[in-house]
């Protein structure tokens, strides 16, 4: 039962490995590849990031806190629909939004076409969709359910209750809303913009389809263009530290979320609009969703079945899916089990250093996919070789890479940055058993691995199914790990879609973004029925 004890503080030390490699790098650099970074990408890099995330966490306020007041406090026609319907963006990968924008809208797309031919002019006034602006544009409509999910959680703890109080003080319902109500709920707010901000600083995708250079895209081409690791890990031990500023920042807000919550608040009854305030708020809510996700799903069906009946390859689109499916159900069992042992030991050693450990090893969602593949990768390639050199100093064999090449690398980096994910719905399920329970199992003879397969198995069973959905999905979508630390041909579907964007293929991008689109819904459907009940 001592290796019980144990499970947590390995999580938390495979997790701090990468980590610890990649600000080593950080506190060793060397000069010439700084200097030379410093001399043409780096600033580059900084203003691009910068405007980037200041962008995207400005428009996903304003979307997420807007809808969610809307949706939260007001009645309107669809306002039930629209309530659920606008989380429906979490399930299209932020690179699928990007691809299809592109599309859409670039200069050679349909609608600037349709429009030059109907105008006769050549549209030097139509925005560049391939701008700045384009990828905060994008980056916002993907991102901001964060936002809109914890505001209107917030919101309706608060409810209608909250302007009354604010007229009470002699205030109209605009100054209601930003003196009383928005101080409230500025905890939850802030809490998802700091989510924003980590998927933005980790997207690789979406900035990779827009050719928008940031860290995430210098990391990969000074890996796989200029075959230089030594540079790619002196940008990452730049990005981690970003990061790191990020997550300590979000725990002192998570820290103040402490206002009280009135159950009965989100029945409160809710403020009919009428005349054009409840069309032009209908209208808003509408173009947003049909902007973030009816938009783009349209067009991806429309793409697949015409690539589909053309001449796509049916036998390689199947070994994409094939290759996604398994190496998504690998890592969900394995990423499973770790934690299920994981949460076991918290639960039977309690105590300051357990809790500690089960932290550290749920940080690893923060951290940029990017960042994980380089700093797995390091470590596990030195091992390989010291593996090696042992193998033919023994035994007089040459086995070349044992490690590298393999699926190890993936599934150790997915395990790391998707702890996290499964961890929260099995530590849940974890907390419906109480030492009642294992009396009562004690008392009719049950002990050890009988008590768990009879009754700790059942109860922990819907938040293990939640967890290992969660992290098929993510494995499913998750592009920059794959990209970078595949074996040679292993190509996924989301591998896939980056081939066919990086040469201007949407069409062909298209089947597979589908399924990925599937399966994103999958995980908001377990979250509406579980609000449901």
């Amino acid at each position: 039962m001592t290796m019980w004890r144990l499970v947590p503080f390995i999580a938390a030390a495979l997790v701090l490995a990468p980590v610890g490699v990649i600000v080593s790098s950080f506190f060793a650099p060397a000069s010439d590849i700084w200097q030379h970074l410093a001399e043409t990408t780096l600033p580059l890099l900084l203003v691009n990031t910068f405007w980037l995330a200041l962008g995207v966490i400005t428009g996903t306020a304003f979307l997420g806190i807007s809808l969610a007041w809307f949706t939260a406090v007001y009645e309107f026609p669809g306002r039930r629909f629209f309530s659920w319907a606008l989380l429906l963006p979490l399930a299209m990968p932020a690179y699928v939004t990007a691809f299809v924008a592109l599309g859409l809208f670039d200069f050679t797309g349909p609608l600037q076409t349709a429009l030059r031919a109907w105008l006769d002019s050549d549209l030097s006034w139509f925005p560049d969709i391939r701008g700045r602006i384009g990828v905060i544009i994008v980056m916002t409509l993907a991102f901001y359910p964060y936002v809109y999910l914890l505001a209107r959680n917030a919101f309706l703890s608060q409810g209608k209750r909250s302007l009354e109080v604010a007229q009470s003080l002699g205030l109209n319902r605009r100054q209601g809303f930003f003196k009383v109500v928005l101080p409230m709920a500025r905890p939850w707010i802030a809490g998802g913009i700091m989510l924003v901000l980590m998927e933005t600083l980790a997207d690789f995708g979406t900035v990779a389809v827009f050719n928008y250079n940031t860290f995430t895209t210098a990391i990969y081409k000074a890996w796989f263009s200029m075959f230089s690791l030594h540079a790619a890990s002196q940008l990452a031990s730049l990005l981690i530290m970003i990061v790191f500023v990020v997550i300590v920042v979000e725990q002192q807000f998570r820290a103040r979320m402490r206002y009280a919550e009135n159950k009965r608040s989100a029945r409160a009854q809710r403020i009919q609009l009428t005349g054009w305030h409840n069309w032009l708020v209908t209208g808003f809510v509408l173009s947003v969703l049909f902007f973030a996700f009816l938009l783009p799903v349209t067009q991806l069906s429309v793409w697949a079945l015409q690539s589909f009946a053309q001449d796509y390859d049916v036998a390689r689109y199947l070994e994409f899916l094939w290759h996604s499916l398994s190496l998504s159900g690998l890592a969900a069992v394995l990423t499973c089990l770790v934690v299920i042992a994981m949460v076991y030991a918290a639960r039977r050693y309690p105590g300051p250093a357990t809790r500690t450990a089960v932290r550290t090893a749920t940080i690893g969602y923060a951290l940029p996919g990017t960042v994980l593949a380089i700093g797995v990768y390091v470590p596990l390639a030195w091992l390989d070789g010291q593996l090696s050199e042992l193998i033919l100093h023994w035994f007089r064999i040459e086995t070349g890479q044992l490690i590298q090449g393999t699926l190890m690398i993936m599934l150790i980096a997915y395990l790391i940055r998707f702890m996290a994910v499964s961890h929260y719905p099995i530590d849940g399920a974890m907390q419906r058993i109480t030492h009642s329970i294992d009396e009562a199992a004690m008392s009719l003879g049950l002990h050890g691995w009988a008590m768990i397969r009879k009754v700790h198995i059942p109860i922990l069973k819907p938040g293990i199914f939640t967890a290992a959905t969660l992290v098929f999905v993510d494995v499913m979508k998750e592009m920059p790990i794959t990209l970078m630390t595949r074996p040679f041909g292993w190509d996924t579907l989301a591998v896939r879609i980056f081939e066919m964007t990086s040469e201007g293929q949407w069409e062909q991008a298209a089947l597979p973004a589908v399924t990925l689109v599937l399966a994103g819904l999958i995980p908001i459907i377990l979250f509406m029925r579980q609000t449901e009940k």
